[in-house]
């Protein structure tokens, strides 16, 4: 059997792919976003209460449509990688990777000896379908796709070295951390970190590596995309569903608060 990976692919084709954000931590709102048609969903274990079973519950929920699976582990920790693939996820996009040593460890992390180091347990794991995938371990290191976070002044500094690393698939910019590396948190927007994101577009682009972000702003979405950018995720669920809950409590009965806007949706 191949090694599967449709995601993978379609970023190593630099076909764009759009997706959602999935910060509600319910396999049951997964499954509604799945049925939307995103090219792929990301399970945020970060900055959302995604631990590694609901994690697990929003993979099974996922699996059946085409919207791939994308999990953000809460860091990137060996133990922890190793639990998430083996429960299947294939696509993993890891928080503050500064420097291209950083980005050696991880594909490290998520290669079988003696490659890498990942603990080799995969019999008993979904990601093998319990050793129904007889030929899993001689496909599992070409099926990870890796994705790394740059969000801050020193990961852009090491962005070149950083996109140099073999094994990584793509790097993914985090507006609102890099903003506050700049000295303006709160404001993803500002002229100088729209510039810093784009330059960042470009070099990634130009190592052969996917490049990613989220952004609610649909117009930002499309400027990103014309830049070379690959991976663009275009909302977040829970925040999608405060601004549609909040406005229609707003126009029955006029308490509804105002819609977050800016950088809670840039994150």
């Amino acid at each position: 059997m191949p090694a599967q990976n449709a995601f993978k692919a379609a970023l190593a084709a630099s076909q764009p792919q759009i997706g959602l954000w999935l910060s509600m931590a319910s396999p049951y709102l997964a499954e509604v976003s799945a049925t939307a048609g995103f090219d792929w969903l990301l399970i945020d274990g970060e900055h959302a209460p995604n631990d590694l079973r609901g994690t697990l519950n929003a993979l099974q929920a996922i699996a059946p449509y085409r919207s791939q699976p994308v999990v953000r582990c809460v860091a990137g920790e060996v133990p922890l990688i190793k639990q998430l693939l083996d429960i299947g996820a294939k696509n993993l996009l890891v928080p503050m990777v500064d420097t291209a040593e950083q980005a050696a460890a991880l594909v490290c992390a998520t290669r079988y000896p003696p490659q890498g180091i990942r603990g080799v347990g995969s019999a008993v794991g979904r990601a093998s379908q319990w050793s129904a995938r007889a030929d899993y371990l001689d496909v599992a290191d070409d099926e990870i796709c890796l994705l790394v976070q740059a969000e801050t002044v020193k990961a852009l500094a090491n962005l070149d070295a950083i996109c140099a690393v073999d094994g990584v698939d793509g790097v993914f910019i985090g507006p609102a951390d890099l903003a506050a590396s700049m000295g303006h948190r709160g404001n993803p927007g500002h002229p100088e970190v729209q510039a810093a994101i784009e330059g960042a577009m470009r070099t990634i682009a130009a190592s052969g590596k996917a490049a990613g972000t989220l952004t609610s702003d649909p117009k930002l979405a499309r400027r990103y995309l014309d830049l070379g950018c690959t991976f663009v995720a275009t909302g977040v669920d829970v925040l999608l569903y405060a601004s549609a809950a909040r406005r229609l409590a707003a126009d029955f009965i006029g308490t509804g608060t105002a819609p977050a806007a800016g950088p809670s949706a840039a994150y």
